[in-house]
């Protein structure tokens, strides 16, 4: 079906008190979003504060229990199939790792023909050997030049293994493998991982970049950067908490549950200092929360 020329490219996406419950606890909760088409989401929190889980909801692999969300319309959990046809994974640890021992030209090689496959119409199909391998070429040069990762300055060109990639251009790498798929949504876990502060803001400079160009960008970061719409997934997970009722609260009634967005850089609401026995309790339901994450994730890759 050809695209709508007078619809945007990028997928608006709105969520309202959405929120996802694993065996031991909520992985977030109470998450409220209005992002317009084209915009860049930094979902913003601590690790085991269920930000992989929102991604991974958002993007319709991961099914919701709380609320609701829409992508481009399509409204979530009903719809999560639509949803992960218009979206597309960047870098995502336990989900889509890029495999070490293959090398760029593998990975990219891979990945045209899987879309070919998948998403290719009946008159591509039937195109000349010749044209078929012209287009994919073309395809995964636009992705390449998106992605800002440039083969020819890599040790052995295309030839060069993904363990031999630094960290910059292996994210550079796995959004260019996203974007061979001209996706509606890109979504980037552990955006700013490991990363210096020069290749932060190069990382952050190359999102903007994608989102500029009309596709959705939700990235996941431990900080989100200036100009970026802000979804705080801090507070937002409770451990073993009971099922949602309309009227009933977080098993933890002293965390914020409110998640909005908010601009990147917006001061922080003023908490006291819990005492030590908070402290304690605030420790047990981390570790329990990372276990329900880790067992939300398990549960994806299965499906």
């Amino acid at each position: 079906m050809e695209a709508n020329p007078d619809e945007p490219h990028g997928a608006a996406v709105v969520a309202d008190g959405f929120g996802l419950k694993g065996p031991r606890g909520w992985a977030f909760r109470g998450i409220g979003l209005d992002a317009a088409p084209g915009t860049l989401v930094a979902i913003e929190g601590p690790s085991g504060s269920g930000r992989t889980c929102l991604l991974l909801a958002l993007t319709g692999r991961m099914k919701a229990h709380e609320g609701h969300a829409e992508v481009a319309g399509l409204r979530l959990p009903r719809k999560m199939a639509a949803v992960r046809r218009i979206s597309a994974l960047g870098h995502v640890p336990g989900v889509s790792d890029l495999d070490p021992a293959l090398t760029v030209a593998e990975h990219l090689r891979e990945r045209a023909l899987l879309q070919r496959r998948f998403d290719g119409s009946l008159k591509a199909l039937l195109r000349r050997p010749a044209e078929r391998s012209a287009a994919a070429r073309a395809r995964i040069d636009e992705a390449l030049a998106a992605a800002g990762l440039d083969v020819a300055t890599l040790p052995k060109d295309e030839r060069t293994a993904v363990r031999d990639l630094e960290r910059l251009e292996a994210l550079r790498l796995s959004i260019a493998l996203a974007l061979i798929g001209r996706p509606r949504l890109l979504a980037v876990d552990d955006t700013d991982l490991k990363l210096s502060d020069a290749d932060r803001a190069e990382a952050w400079g190359l999102l903007r970049s994608v989102a500029a160009s009309g596709t959705t960008v939700l990235a996941v970061c431990s900080e989100a950067p200036e100009g970026a719409l802000r979804i705080s997934t801090a507070g937002t997970a409770t451990a073993d908490a009971p099922a949602p009722q309309a009227d009933t609260a977080p098993a933890d009634s002293s965390a914020d549950t409110s998640a909005t967005a908010t601009p990147a850089g917006a001061p922080a609401g003023s908490t006291e200092k819990p005492d030590t026995t908070e402290n304690t309790e605030t420790t047990k339901n981390t570790d329990k929360s990372e276990e329900g994450d880790a067992d939300a994730l398990a549960e994806a890759r299965r499906a």
